[in-house]
Parts: structure tokens; C-alpha cells; sequence
């Protein structure tokens, strides 16, 4: 029989609680015993949960308890970059590419309750788990993987808020490079809400989505779609008379909202709720509730994307740049500069759009829309760099103060931002949402291997480890979606007319798929492929037994 080991774990809600599982885990896993937590920004108060009849189903109140990881997870959903996607999906597209919209939120969906589960059964969040699993050296590589996707992502939303601020002042008085700057203190200045509480800082989020629902629903009423049109978009899943246009559009949206930083983010959020996860019962009802919340919170989403992709779908499909022209020199907008006069169809991106919104319906429409924009970028902003934060401090063990952890993961970002807003013009800032869009689709596998690797482990998820049914499902899903946005990136690289560019890029895609397909090797094993564990024959003397988590109380 195998031999049973006791370790002692720390644990924030409970002083120390003894283990004695016998799992067996393969020393391709790295057996790292230091648990004790890293002190984090977000954490330094928890939310109670309230004790009510356990033989109640459901119950309001603990909902309510649990509401909020959700809900900011929900921010990336909403980011300028999906916004920006949702405009040019309605543009190109019209209605037709909807049920992507919907198919991509339902994956995503089930991609975050693998995160919050990770987080509330482990007591630890994904950086932090793939810390103590990975050895050095891919646990290096990993880190600066998902350091890049973080900052790729903060760029789209500081650019967001910079359009924004630039719109707002008709572009006359807040040039793109101080909106950069006003983004960059205010950023500071909003991060430090948790201070006077962590349901006060989650409120605030609450009321930037709410915003964007008031924002972008003023903008769907006033252009008021074709309701039969959108419904058959959202569930007809077929796109008729589309071309290799919307197929790039379609691997676009799910792109934009499948984000690999997210998964990271959420798996922490859940640590800020008290679950006594010793008690099984506890940690099952944490489980529901979260992936509860999060359900309402994505269905929100949803909706404030579905908003936009319909605007531009009933006003703007299939206009040409002629077209918008002549209906902005008609109301006297002064950015009839950035139309060409040809009759190629709109393109469309953050900053056009607010002017042909201005230009087809009003002044009204156009600041309406940068206020929303602003919301946008202002709230995900602000994720980000809690994003940043866990996985430096998840991945690097860092105990650093609360300034220089928000200092340098905003100066990461910011800078690069900063220098494209300071010698280039509108239309190359919104430019990079192309690159910056190959960029996080590259680094999605990055998220999605690991998340499916630890939350099938029974060494670290116990009786909470994945099924069978959702081994291959979630195995099938992410295989999918990173197949879809590795064409992403190859449509993209195949458009660069530059011969040493390719072979830069054949270069560094064959290392990466190195990377990519040793991640693959240890998720296949920890899915339960034994015959690719080259430790499986050695029995128990090279076996790692992992004792992260509490012996459930019965």
C-alpha cells in the first residue's frame, strides 16, 4: 500500500489543519512546499459569509456575499478591445456573427468557473499554483508569457481611455498622449478604493458597468436595430454571403473575449470571500454561488456587447467611406479628415466610430459613446493591474510594498503607450489594437493549459477535480479556441510584406510551439495519460505526493 505523509498547511481562515491524502502525482510536477501566502493588495480584509440553514437551496443573502469577483472578472469582457471588436463585427458583418458573440461568452463562461473553483478549493490562485508546480525554468518562461498578454491588454485600455478623454474634448483640448497621462493618475488614485473597503472598491466597479449599460443602451435605442434581424444572428449559427473578411472578424471576437489574464485574475478574486475550506460543504456551496455570479455577470456583458455590435450593425453595414463623408459634411463635423473619399466600406475603429455615431445622429451620440468608452477602458484599467499584481506576486513570490507593486506593473504598460501616443496620430493608436489583438491571442494557451492541468490534479483538488465529461469537453473546447486564434496570428503574419519578418517569425513560432507543446505533455498527464509519464514505471520512491489541501471535515 501506498505510504501515507502528513504536512502542515498555513491557512488565512484557519490557524493549521493537519492532511493525510495518499494521491500520487508524477514527479514531472515540481514539489514545492513553501505555502505560505503572499500578502496582496486586494486581500487585506475578506468578505464574511452569512450562516443560514444549510438545508435552504438557495439563498439571496449569501449570494449577495459572493457577488463581485464576477462582476470584475466580467470587466475584461467589456474592454476596448471588445468594444472595438463588437463595432467592427456589426460593420463588416452586421447581425450574422452574433451567435459567435454568444458561443464565445458561453466558453468563456466555463473557462472562469475552472478559475474560481481553482482559487476556492485551493485556497491559492492560478500564478500561485503554477509556482509550486512548474519547475524554474518553464515557470520563468510562463511568467514572462503572461507578464506579455497583461501588458498587451493594459495597452488596448489605456489607448481606450485615451480616445475617449480625446473625443470628449473634440480633440481639441486633451491631446492623445495627456489622455494617456490623466489615465495613468487617476488609475493610481482608483486603486487605492480597497482602502476604505473591498465592497466599496467593488460598488465602484459596479457603477463603471453600469455606465456602459446606460451608455451603449442610449446608443441602441436611438439607432433601434431590427429585432428579428438580431435574434437570428444570436441563434441561427450560420453566416450567409460572408467571405474571409467575417471569418477574420469571427476568430477576432473570440480573441477579444477570451482573455488569458482573466483566468489568472478570477482564480484570485475568489480569495477575498471567508470559506472555510476544510469544510466540504462550505467549499461546494462557494462553488455554486460564485458560478452563479458569475453567470449574471458575463449575461451583462453580454448584453452591453450585444448593444454594440447592434448600432453598428443597422447603421453602418455596408456603407462606404463616400457615404459617411458626405453625411459629416453635411452636420459641419470638423473629422471628415479621416474619411477617404472612395467607395470601399467603412472601416471602422474606437475613435471613428464615436465621429460617425456624432455624424449620423447627433453630438449627443458621439460624447455618449467616448463616456462609455471611458468606462471601458477606465474599469479594465484598473483589473489589469491587479492582474499584473497576482501574477507577479503569484509567479516571483514578491513581498513588495503596495506602491511599488502598483508602479512598476502601471509603468510596464504605460510607457510603451505613452511613446506611440507622443509621435503617432490617432488612427496608428487604434492601429495597434491589431497587433496588440495577435499578441493576447498568442499567449491564450498560456492560461488555458495550465487552468485545465491543475484543476485536474486530485492532489490539489481532491474530490473537486474534473471529470471525466469535463476533462475531454474542456480539453476539446481549448483546443479549439487555440487553433482558432493561432490562425488569427497567421492571417495576421501573412499580411507582412517584409521577408526577414517571416523568417523572425517562423523563428520564434517554432519556440513557442516547443513551449506550448511541453505545457500540453504535463496537462496530458495530469488528465491521466500515464503512458507519457516517464516516472510512472519508477513507483513511489521518484512520486511526488503533493499534501496542498485540508482533509475535508465529514
Amino acid at each position: 500500500s501506498k505510504p501515507t505523509y502528513k504536512v502542515i498547511y498555513k491557512l488565512r481562515e484557519k490557524a493549521v489543519i493537519q492532511t493525510t491524502h495518499t494521491h500520487r502525482v508524477s514527479s514531472v510536477f515540481l514539489q514545492k512546499q513553501n505555502n505560505e501566502p503572499v500578502s496582496s493588495t486586494y486581500f487585506e480584509q475578506r468578505v464574511p459569509v452569512p450562516e443560514e440553514d444549510s438545508q435552504r437551496g438557495f439563498s439571496l443573502r449569501k449570494l449577495w456575499a459572493f457577488t463581485g469577483p464576477g462582476f470584475l472578472m466580467s470587466i475584461a469582457y467589456l474592454d476596448p478591445g471588445n468594444i472595438e471588436s463588437d463595432l467592427q463585427s456589426g460593420a463588416k458583418a452586421g447581425f450574422k456573427l452574433l451567435w459567435v458573440l454568444l458561443a464565445a461568452t458561453i466558453i468563456g463562461l466555463l473557462l472562469q468557473r475552472l478559475a474560481a473553483r481553482l482559487g476556492v478549493v485551493t485556497g491559492m490562485h492560478l500564478a500561485e499554483v503554477c509556482n509550486r508546480q512548474y519547475h524554474t525554468v518553464p515557470r520563468i518562461i510562463l511568467w514572462l508569457m503572461v507578464e506579455l498578454a497583461i501588458i498587451g491588454s493594459d495597452m488596448q485600455e489605456v489607448i481606450g481611455c485615451a480616445i475617449a478623454f480625446n473625443l470628449l474634448s473634440s480633440g481639441r483640448w486633451i491631446p492623445l498622449w495627456g489622455g494617456v497621462l490623466i489615465t495613468i493618475i487617476d488609475t493610481f488614485v482608483f486603486l487605492f478604493l480597497d482602502k476604505y473597503g473591498l465592497r466599496k472598491l467593488e460598488a465602484f466597479f459596479g457603477l463603471l458597468i453600469t455606465i456602459m449599460a446606460i451608455t451603449f443602451g442610449y446608443e441602441y435605442v436611438t439607432v433601434s436595430p431590427d429585432q428579428g434581424q438580431l435574434l437570428k444572428g444570436m441563434f441561427v449559427p450560420y453566416c450567409e454571403g460572408c467571405g474571409p473578411v467575417q471569418l477574420a472578424q469571427a476568430v477576432g471576437i473570440v480573441g477579444a473575449v477570451i482573455m488569458p489574464h482573466n483566468i489568472y485574475l478570477h482564480s484570485a478574486l475568489v480569495k477575498s470571500r471567508e470559506v472555510d475550506r476544510s469544510n466540504k460543504e462550505e467549499v461546494k456551496e462557494a462553488n455554486k454561488y460564485f458560478f452563479i455570479e458569475s453567470t449574471v455577470a458575463l449575461f451583462v456583458s453580454f448584453l452591453i456587447n450585444v448593444f454594440v455590435v447592434a448600432v453598428f450593425a443597422e447603421a453602418f453595414y455596408g456603407r462606404t467611406n463616400q457615404e459617411v463623408y458626405s453625411v459629416c459634411n453635411q452636420t459641419g463635423s470638423p473629422h471628415l479628415d479621416i474619411f477617404p473619399l472612395n467607395n470601399q466600406t467603412l472601416e471602422v475603429n474606437l475613435y471613428k466610430g464615436g465621429v460617425v455615431l456624432g455624424c449620423f445622429f447627433g453630438p449627443a451620440a458621439l460624447y455618449i459613446w467616448a463616456v462609455g468608452i471611458l468606462a471601458a477602458g477606465q474599469s479594465s484599467t484598473m483589473t489589469g493591474t491587479y492582474s499584473g499584481q497576482f501574477v507577479m506576486e503569484g509567479f516571483l513570490n514578491l513581498r513588495w510594498s503596495r506602491f511599488a507593486r502598483v508602479l512598476l506593473t502601471r509603468s510596464m504598460a504605460i510607457t510603451p503607450t505613452l511613446l506611440v501616443a507622443i509621435f503617432q496620430d490617432v488612427q496608428h493608436l487604434t492601429g495597434m489594437n491589431d497587433f496588440l489583438n495577435v499578441l493576447q491571442s498568442m499567449q491564450l494557451p498560456f492560461a488555458l493549459i495550465p487552468i485545465l492541468t491543475f484543476t485536474s490534479l486530485p492532489s490539489l483538488m481532491n474530490e473537486f477535480a474534473n471529470g471525466l465529461v469535463f476533462k475531454i469537453g474542456g480539453g476539446l473546447v481549448i483546443l479549439i479556441v487555440c487553433a482558432i486564434n493561432m490562425y488569427f496570428v497567421v492571417v495576421y503574419v501573412t499580411e507582412l510584406d517584409s521577408v526577414w519578418l517571416y523568417v523572425l517569425a517562423a523563428f520564434l513560432y517554432v519556440a513557442y510551439l516547443l513551449f506550448v507543446g511541453y505545457l500540453v505533455w504535463l496537462c496530458l498527464i495530469a488528465l491521466g495519460v500515464s503512458c507519457l509519464d516517464p516516472t510512472s514505471s519508477r513507483g513511489n520512491d521518484t512520486s511526488i505526493l503533493m499534501e496542498q489541501q485540508p482533509e475535508f471535515d465529514s
